[in-house]
């Protein structure tokens, strides 16, 4: 969450130092006056002095057109690239991978959650960041493409294009959300409204301004799709759709405009520069290809020691953790020394939801009732006690007393919240860039980067509420073992479990998957399409590769430290076979991973 605050912080000072940038350097607009020779004057007329060409001040002339003199007019779909159509595409090829763990399975099983813990609200504004930074600067009396009344047609076009392609396919594919709230998944709505943002801003001011315009837009809208996976709410299907819609709708708006207002309304041309160099900086958004699984056997227990032989003797499979496709968010820069070579870096963010937690999420059946049933078992080696007996002694049927009846069950609620569903990589990488050019506006381009990986784990906690319980026993012991009388049964009394008159609440750690830092390798093949002289699309499919040790730890039954009294706690330790799940269970392994990933960057070329 902290670093996504810190890229949207980032994201959001950029424009600022653009316009600060405009304002200050502004070029002087010099007048050079006109020298004239008098043979018949004696003194020679002092020249006029250059003028600059001051910010007008703020603008609120809604309704009035303005054309300036010298901008040239656009054609219809002059500025038309499409490339909303293999984002969308690539959404709509990947929406199928949508099997989830339960979320929540009240209905089911009672006093059963396992809920998604992350969750921020700043996507229901960063949608909105394009439009305020157009509006804004226009107010502000910075001149961009349009005025007023053709940036307004340009811009209600795009997002009522928008709004209908959005609608159109939420209510008629009908895709569940993550969440289970509603069927109305695809495409994402918010991604969609933020892309829409984003490229009014990059074609009213990215394009004429400053180059930092559209990196700031584009680099906003993606963080909000990112944003709309991880807070449950979008697969990440969704969000590649969403953001093609968002681009595709705007592209069309303005090429509706252009047809309508053909040269009236414009206010400034397109910016230029003159330079085959590659250079550039972009933002990118990619989805990993290939699923993924992560798995962990008995022969990979870290503390043996702590454990019966008979949870580890045999190589027999704990579970595996398996995972979706993955997001991938990039910014990336290389320097070209001419056409063809340069150096460069990247940072990459990817993150690999859930699936599947497996076993994990049956929380009800692996925490509370198995716990209690196990300790139940330990009964069976003290023959001297009758449980059927003890039970009608006290008036009460054995299976009333587990958990029917809440003011004397051991648990009353348990379940499982999921703090993150996801392993989220965090890589640095520098090496050579290399570009082939197939004309003036297309290229090839490879690389070969090394760097470091960093990993966030998964994280799923536990909870458990209940009446905190007493276990009496009594043994006898010789030579440091239980004594046995003369038909070889134990010398062993121990009293069913009864109310201290406390209640117990436990939280813990329940599952957490984490790696440690690691190398990472990564190459690539990508095509750029230069749609403009400072601007520039790539279609790219990256390999990245490295190898990591995974660790899992499992803690099932951790609750019984807080719901039995220490006395109570040391006989079950002792006697019930839930002994071995009242530590925590450590496995780790090596592990090779190589990723694929196909995306979209948007260039700034410098």
């Amino acid at each position: 969450m902290k670093r996504l605050s810190f890229l949207l912080l980032a994201a959001l000072l950029m424009p600022a130092l653009a316009i600060a940038d405009n304002y200050l350097t502004e070029p002087l607009k010099l007048q050079t006056p006109e020298m004239k020779f008098d043979a018949s004057s004696k003194t020679e007329e002092a020249p006029e002095l250059p003028t600059m060409t001051l910010n007008k001040g703020m603008d609120f002339d809604f309704f009035k057109t303005k054309t300036n003199p010298g901008v040239k007019p656009y054609k219809f779909m002059d500025d038309m690239t499409f490339v909303g159509v293999p984002l969308f595409v690539a959404g709509w090829a990947i929406k199928s991978d949508k099997a989830m763990f339960r979320v929540n399975d009240k209905n089911n099983k009672k006093n059963t959650q396992l809920l998604t813990d992350f969750k921020t609200s700043i996507d229901d504004y960063t949608q909105f960041f394009g439009p305020v930074m157009t509006v804004g600067l226009k107010l502000g009396g910075l001149e961009g493409r349009s005025d007023w009344p053709r940036l307004l047609a340009s811009a209600g076009l795009s997002y009522a294009i928008m709004a209908g392609f959005v609608n159109g396919i939420k209510y008629t594919a009908k895709e569940m959300r993550p969440d289970g709230s509603t069927a109305n998944s695809w495409p994402s709505g918010h991604t969609a409204t933020s892309f829409v943002g984003a490229t009014l801003l990059h074609k009213e001011y990215g394009l004429t301004r400053s180059p930092w315009f559209s990196v700031a837009g584009y680099g906003v809208a993606t963080a909000t799709g990112v944003m709309r996976v991880l807070n449950n709410r979008h697969w990440v299907s969704d969000v590649m759709s969403g953001a093609g819609i968002g681009i595709l709708s705007t592209e069309l708006g303005y090429a509706i405009g252009d047809l309508l207002f053909k040269g009236r309304g414009l206010l400034r041309n397109d910016m230029v520069i003159d330079s085959e160099n590659p250079s550039f900086f972009g933002i990118s958004m990619g989805v990993g290809i290939g699923g993924k699984s992560i798995g962990f056997r008995t022969s990979d227990l870290q503390n043996k020691q702590k454990f019966s032989p008979e949870l580890w003797e045999e190589d027999d499979e704990v579970d595996q953790i398996e995972f979706r496709s993955a997001t991938v968010v990039d910014a990336e820069g290389a320097y070209f020394f001419n056409k063809y070579v340069g150096v460069g870096g990247r940072l990459r963010v990817r993150a690999m939801s859930a699936k599947s937690f497996g076993i994990y999420s049956d929380i009800a059946d692996y925490l509370g009732v198995a716990a209690w049933n196990e300790i139940s078992d330990m009964y069976s080696i003290a023959p001297n006690r009758n449980e059927e007996d003890y039970y009608k002694s006290i008036g009460m049927d054995f299976d009333t007393f587990n958990f029917a009846n809440p003011s004397i069950a051991p648990v009353t609620e348990i379940g499982g919240i999921v703090k993150s569903d996801h392993l989220a990589e965090f890589t640095g990488s520098v090496g050579l860039y290399f570009n082939l050019p197939l004309g003036k506006h297309w290229a090839l381009g490879t690389k070969a980067l090394i760097g470091r990986s960093i990993t966030q784990e998964l994280d799923i906690d536990a909870f458990a509420k209940g009446n905190k319980k007493d276990i009496y026993s009594l043994m006898t012991i010789e030579n440091g073992e239980i004594a046995f009388d003369d038909d070889f049964n134990p010398l062993l009394t121990i009293d069913y479990p009864t109310n201290t008159g406390e209640t117990y609440a436990s939280e813990w750690d329940y599952v957490t998957l984490g790696a440690n830092n690691s190398t990472s390798w990564g190459t690539g093949l990508s095509l750029t399409y230069r749609y403009k002289s400072n601007f520039s699309w790539r279609l790219f499919c990256d390999y990245d590769f490295t190898e990591k040790t995974y660790t899992f730890k499992y803690s099932p039954y951790q609750f019984l430290y807080d719901g039995l009294t220490e006395n109570g706690y040391g006989v079950v330790g002792i006697l019930s076979s839930a002994s071995d799940n009242m530590e925590t269970q450590e496995y780790s392994k090596k592990k090779k991973m190589d990723f694929f990933t196909l995306g979209l960057s948007f260039l700034v070329n410098l």
